[in-house]
Formats: C-alpha cells, structure tokens, sequence
C-alpha cells in the first residue's frame, strides 16, 4: 500500500504545477480535470495505508498516528481541502473565484508530499516518543504510548534529515505528475513544457534523494537482537541488510533503472508519452524495498530516540496471530482489487483530454 501511494501521488505532483503547466485557464481547467479522475485512488489508498497499518501493526498506530497527531491532521486536512477544491472551484456561486481553490490544490500538492516523505524518514531517523506497555493496566491513565514533548509530532520539521526526504518526496510526486499529465492531456503546448519541468525537477529529485539515501546507507541502524528483543545502534545497518538481503538490492537496481528510462526517454524522445509506466513501477520497487529493510532482518523499523528500547520492531509491536491470519487472507484479494483498479483506469481514460472537451464541459 505504501508503494501504490507513493506512485498515486503524481495527483499532488501534477497539481503543485498547474500554472507550471498550464499558462492560461483552458490549460490548467485540462491538468485539473486530468488529475480530477484519479484523486480518489490517492486519497483511498492513503486510508486503506493507515487502516493496513492499524490492523498488522496496532501499536505504531497508536503511537505515530495519536503521538505524532499533528502531522497527520495536517496531512489528512490537505487531503480533505483537495477534495473540497476539486467540487467546488467552478460551482455557480463561488464567491472565491476558482482560482482560490486552485491555489488549495497546489497546498495539497506541497504539503502532502512533504509531510508524508518527513513522516517516512522518521522510520530511518526515529521520533521522540514513549512506549509503556504496563500503563495498560492502569486505571487512571491507560495510555501506552505518547510523545516525549508537546509538538505533537511537529518536531520532524526540525529535522534536517527528515526535512531533506520530505522534499525529494515532493520532487518526485512532481516527477511522476509530470510524466502523467504527458500521457494524459493531449496538447501540444503542454507538452511542448514537459521535458524542460522534468529535466529541472528531476535534477532536483536526485541531489536531495540520492543525499538522504547515501547517509541512511553510511549510518548506524536500529538492530534487534532476535534473541532477548534488545535494541541496540550496529553500523551500515541499512547496507548490511542491501547486502544480506541481496535479492532487494537487484529489486531497488531494476526500480532505479526503470525510473530513469521513463524520466530520460520522455526527456530526449519527442512525443514519447508513456513515461509515467515505466518510473511508476520502478517507484513502487523503491518504495517497496526501502520499507523492506527498515523493518527486515532484525531492525527497528519505528526508533525511539528518547529510548533505544521503546522502539518498534515487526515482534513486539504486530497484531495477534488470528487478525495477521485473517489479513493473510484478505490479502490474497489483491489481485483482483489490482485488476478492478486497472480496469476502472483503463475506462476513464479511454479518451485522452484535449482543449475541445475542456470547452464544452463543465466538470471541474
């Protein structure tokens, strides 16, 4: 789920750039209109994230979602001033302008991806926060987990680091719009934009990408001793489990290349549109394997920096036995959902979006 919502962030790439992208009304009524498809599979697969999350892994749930509750409000929020601008930018009545509202998407188109991608990092970073499992007992205050300060999660923006993954996030949900509205909208002048905006964001994308990971490689990791449940730092943690888990590395090899095909052909290949395939499977083999060796191999997958030992592993913080069964086969339903989803894809965008339908419809 956390690879499909990464490469389904293309929406908020797509509208942090609509007067990128769009140099007059009708042009930006065809990227709006373009991403108003598709903004529903980001906002259900950011749920149904949160909600896979609840079910294997209660106890991070409680302690990233009500200890670091701000940062998710703030990024729920966006969601929500997404939807509102989306039904109501061009509505008879508005008062605002639909301008106003254009604006709120590229708020949502900035803040979501920053929060998420700062939010991400803290995985590899750790949060400030305290487990007590005993206080579950208690009748007066049966709360097993909070934050070690009253930011509510704020802190991460005073994290460099965090910070840093946060915005490569954001260039590369403006990466993957980019590509998309190619494939999507049929029209010359935006076109004719995309491969100077890929080629700058792109850029973008790799200095703060490619800084944050090289670090995370080089730095000491959370380990786990599977024997007494121990948390303790072990160096190159993060490569040690590229290297031990070799099968990953050939993974995040294959979703680097096919990122960089989809990005540099649609750069040097005039009227190459199909981009945004093959970099949206290679972003979701990244993903994919960047939340694999934050939690594979006897790591912590959710550090606590106030205490090694308050640290989240896959062991001390998953469901039961008969909910984890339960979801196993539940899961087996993937395939079909896939397939639902790629039909439903497949019949709204039968017909690509041009300036004629733009004129004589009024949706959005």
């Amino acid at each position: 789920m956390a690879a499909f919502l990464v490469f389904f962030l293309f929406v908020q790439g797509a509208n942090s750039m609509i007067f990128e992208l769009g140099k007059n009304p009708i042009e930006r009524r065809m990227v709006i209109n373009s991403t108003g498809r598709k903004w529903e599979f980001t906002f259900t697969t950011l749920v149904t994230f949160g909600a896979s999350f609840f079910a294997s892994f209660p106890l991070f749930y409680s302690t990233s979602f009500g200890g670091a509750y701000w940062v998710w409000m703030l990024i729920l929020f966006s969601f929500v001033l997404q939807a509102v601008s989306y039904e109501f930018q061009n509505k008879l009545g508005n008062f605002l302008g639909p301008k106003t509202f254009q604006i709120c998407l590229i708020i949502n188109g900035i803040v979501g991806p920053l929060l998420i991608g700062g939010a991400v990092a803290t995985f590899f970073n750790g949060s400030n926060f305290v487990v007590e499992k005993s206080n579950m007992f208690s009748s007066v205050q049966p709360v097993i987990s909070h934050w070690a300060n009253a930011s509510g999660g704020l802190d991460v923006l005073l994290d460099l680091w965090a910070v840093l993954f946060g915005v490569a996030v954001f260039f590369l949900a403006r990466i993957l719009g980019i590509l998309y509205i190619n494939n999507n909208v049929n029209d010359t002048a935006i076109r004719n934009r995309i491969p100077r905006v890929l080629l700058y964001n792109t850029v973008a994308f790799l200095v703060t990408f490619l800084t944050f990971f090289i670090r995370t490689l080089l730095k000491d990791g959370y380990a786990v001793d599977p024997a007494t449940g121990t948390i303790f730092m072990e160096p190159y943690k993060y490569f040690n489990n590229l290297i031990q888990m070799w099968p990953l590395a050939i993974i995040l090899l294959v979703g680097v290349v096919l990122l960089l095909f989809g990005i540099g052909k649609t750069i040097f290949v005039k009227n190459y549109t199909k981009g945004i395939w093959p970099a949206g499977i290679g972003v979701m083999l990244v993903v994919l394997v960047l939340f694999l060796i934050v939690g594979w191999n006897d790591t912590a997958f959710y550090p606590s920096n106030v205490d090694l030992q308050y640290s989240l592993t896959i062991r001390n913080s998953s469901s039961s036995e008969t909910t984890l069964r339960a979801m196993a086969y539940v899961s087996l339903l993937i395939p079909v959902i896939v397939a639902y989803g790629s039909y439903a894809w497949w019949s709204i965008d039968k017909k690509k979006i041009d300036r004629d339908e733009i004129k004589k419809s009024e949706a959005y």
